[in-house]
């Protein structure tokens, strides 16, 4: 069974930082990219940042500079470093991986993870 298992949002006041992390499982299929989108309610789904297994990496630019993505060694977990907290980036965080197994593609997504940020 595919998982991604998503951890590390939590509550930080501004200016202070999160690193969250997001881990596929084995059966996941060969990952051709992962992403992280965030959603606010009320509001859709927005991408924050991607990562190729190239490794090139593409970010909303309004993030550029104080977020960024990587993965592990194996490339089966990927993190979103964020930096410069503002109120603004209080969501729900979402983990996107796309895969390709059984002669297909499919996107698979987190569970989401909370991040506040508050004063």
């Amino acid at each position: 069974q595919v998982q991604l298992v998503e951890s590390g949002g939590g509550l930080v006041q501004p200016g202070g930082s999160l690193r969250l992390s997001c881990a596929a499982s084995q059966s996941i299929g060969t990952i051709t990219a992962m992403s992280w989108y965030r959603q606010t309610p009320g509001k859709k789904r927005e991408l924050v940042a991607t990562i190729t297994s190239g490794g090139s990496t593409n970010y909303a630019d309004s993030l550029k500079g104080r977020f960024t993505i990587s993965t592990d060694s194996t490339k089966n977990t990927v993190y979103l470093q964020m930096n410069s907290l503002k109120s603004e980036d209080t969501a729900v965080y979402y983990c996107n991986v796309r895969a390709f197994r059984v002669l297909r593609f499919d996107d698979y997504w987190g569970q989401g993870t909370q991040v506040t940020v508050f004063s």
